[in-house]
């Protein structure tokens, strides 16, 4: 039989019945579709615990669209870990009563008396589920409703004593309480949500032990992740020269993605990079820096990895028994092996993935809980969700990093089976129209209940848009939007040298690209963007709102080269007003339409906006101000918005 009440659509959700995510601390939006028969007022509450534990915390979900019965409200999780909750509602007894004695009242209903005998039985139920600090309010309203020594409007205003009603809203009813089943809510650390990566290669700082000596310059520009592409050995067979050629000389290192070699596969570390002890105090420094490390996570093997002789039945065979290299036609990877993670015997299956985990638990064991992950969209799901959940039923503070520049449901499929963040298309995303379409799909579509962006300008494979052979305030522009745009977002090192030089006009990679060769850099120039990165990462610190993507909304600008968009902490306490120009060429001016409810702002009212990135205050009144920016001087204010 169906229940009295029903509860649809309920946020947060995945589209396969696996977690929505959130982090400690973060303020999860929830709503529901809630509705019955007739028309009885009705309250509804969300109420979530950690998987495993007894009591349940609440909060009140509210009608905010009466026409089409949504309800919403938000939840905060102080846990780590698996959580759950459900959506509760029934029947307001007491609203719907104080609703009706209004009414009865206002047209002189000769039953009055009645009513107010009802109102006080239906506070006399309620008096004894209240909090016991707040019984004598709910008593007092009942007796004030039956005193006929006072007028009979005194005793209805007693029974519709707003004090009251706020205790008792609460209280649900038995009588027709229906519940939703529960649904997955995993909670990661709020590393997972927000943080500033700095992508390192520690053989060109020569070795890890003097890559360590680069850690509080990093610190000092304030990322709060050093990323590391794989620091295992490099095969030999097959080992790419410079600029990705066949055939290495014999001074070039080959590519850190080439995993194994007689040294070891992906338990060790690069001999020329130095030893495991090395590597452990290259993670100490990090951390007493305020630094995390994260570490590559990439499933492959060169020619020359043990398990490519030890375990011959984890690989793809040729038909003429030869092992498959991989191809990404027309690009060809002769010095990679891809891994088969279905093999014909379920055993062997079971062996590799094992193995696969093995990887995880090793390095977690010398200090890591950050991985970027090589690729994942080439590996089965079903290994992800798998390997994912084994790892965080041991560790569930360690954070995973899709690198997956793929179709949009394989990305979306990631995020949701597991990934903790996800690489996104921001790199291709330049024109105006463009970012405002895919942001408000980050920040506002079904996928910000699963999906985290981390958005990256460049890596170590992708030199795109104004970035190509582009000037520094092309440089300037796009870190800013990253840094401000997404709670989470890197660069690869390099990038504060505003290194430009594509391999072609077709190639999207680097000219002489780090993955192929050993780049030596002069981290003191005077022309360094350090100290602009510096700025942004340290505006990022401060504002509250940056942290966001939900709160993301963007405001009219009668320019195509300027864009607009503000943020609000979760609380509201903090706003913050972006605009930046997109063209790296030339300045522009245009006017701003500022939705001044977005920030808080009563229409008409005056308030100041002080621009982190100059140090210089301006008091607006009204929507319509006035905006020039010249890229070469500034590529963006960054406005943090006061009320006066």
């Amino acid at each position: 039989m169906l229940p009295r009440l029903t509860i649809e659509d309920v946020r947060p959700r995945t589209p396969g019945g696996l977690p929505a995510k959130a982090v400690v601390g973060e303020r999860v939006p929830v709503s529901a579709t809630i509705y019955r028969d007739g028309h009885d007022i009705l309250a509804a509450r969300v109420r979530w615990r950690p998987v495993g534990t007894k009591d349940w915390q609440t909060s009140q979900l509210h009608l905010v669209e009466p026409g089409l019965d949504v309800w919403v409200g938000a939840l905060i999780v102080d846990t780590t870990g698996e959580n759950e909750f459900q959506v509760e509602a029934w029947t307001d007894r007491f609203a719907t009563w104080r609703h009706d004695a209004e009414i009865k009242a206002s047209v002189g209903d000769p039953e009055l008396e009645v009513v107010l005998e009802e109102g006080a039985l239906l506070l006399d139920r309620l008096a004894m589920r209240v909090e016991k600090r707040m019984r004598q309010s709910v008593t007092t309203a009942a007796a004030g409703l039956r005193d006929r020594s006072r007028s009979v409007d005194e005793r209805l205003n007693a029974g519709l004593d707003q004090h009251v009603a706020g205790i008792v809203s609460s209280v649900s009813d038995t009588t027709d309480l229906t519940r939703t089943k529960s649904s997955a809510l995993w909670v990661d650390r709020p590393r997972a949500r927000v943080g500033a990566w700095y992508e390192m290669f520690p053989r060109s700082e020569g070795g890890l032990d003097a890559a360590s000596k680069r850690l509080p310059d990093i610190a000092a520009m304030g990322f709060d992740v050093v990323y590391l592409p794989p620091i295992h050995p490099i095969g030999q067979t097959f080992r790419k020269g410079r600029n990705n050629t066949i055939g290495a000389a014999s001074d070039d290192p080959g590519s850190p993605w080439a995993i194994g070699s007689a040294e070891g596969g992906h338990l060790a570390v690069a001999p020329e990079l130095g030893t495991i002890d090395d590597f452990d105090a290259f993670v100490d420094r990090a951390h007493a820096n305020g630094l995390e490390v994260a570490l590559d996570y990439a499933l492959q093997c060169s020619p020359d990895h043990p398990w490519v002789h030890e375990h011959p039945e984890w690989f793809n065979h040729r038909a003429d028994g030869s092992i498959a290299y991989a191809e990404n036609p027309p690009k060809k990877y002769q010095d990679i092996y891809p891994i088969n993670f279905w093999p014909d015997k379920d055993g062997d299956r079971k062996a590799l993935w094992e193995a696969c985990k093995a990887i995880f638990d090793h390095w977690i064991n010398h200090g890591v809980l950050i991985f970027r992950v090589d690729n994942p969209h080439t590996k089965p799901f079903a290994f992800w969700e798998w390997v994912i959940r084994a790892v965080r039923e041991e560790h569930p503070d360690v954070v995973f990093l899709a690198e997956a520049f793929t179709r949009p449901r394989v990305m979306s499929k990631l995020a949701e089976i597991g990934f903790s963040q996800s690489y996104t298309y921001f790199a291709w995303r330049v024109a105006k129209w463009e970012l405002e379409e895919y942001l408000n799909e980050l920040a506002h579509g079904p996928m910000v209940d699963w999906f985290r962006p981390n958005f990256w300008p460049n890596t170590p494979d992708i030199l795109s848009g104004p970035l190509r052979n582009g000037p520094p305030s092309a440089f300037r522009l796009r870190l800013l939007l990253a840094a401000t745009m997404s709670p989470s977002y890197g660069i690869y090192s390099g990038y504060e040298l505003c290194e430009n030089e594509p391999a072609s006009d077709t190639n999207e990679e680097y000219l002489h690209s780090e993955k192929y060769e050993i780049k030596s850099r002069d981290w003191d120039r005077e022309d360094s963007l350090t100290p602009f990165i510096s700025l942004v990462n340290d505006i990022r610190h401060r504002h509250e709102a940056l942290s966001e993507l939900r709160t993301l909304a963007f405001h009219a600008v009668d320019s195509d080269d300027l864009i607009a968009y503000s943020k609000r902490s979760g609380d509201g306490s903090d706003v913050i007003l972006c605009v930046v120009n997109l063209d790296p060429n030339g300045w522009h001016e245009a006017t701003l339409w500022v939705d001044v409810a977005q920030l808080g702002i009563e229409p008409g009212s005056s308030f100041d906006v002080y621009d982190e990135m100059t140090g210089v205050t301006y008091t607006w009144t009204g929507d319509r101000q006035y905006i020039r920016l010249d890229p070469t001087i500034v590529p963006g204010h960054v406005f943090h918005v006061r009320t006066q």
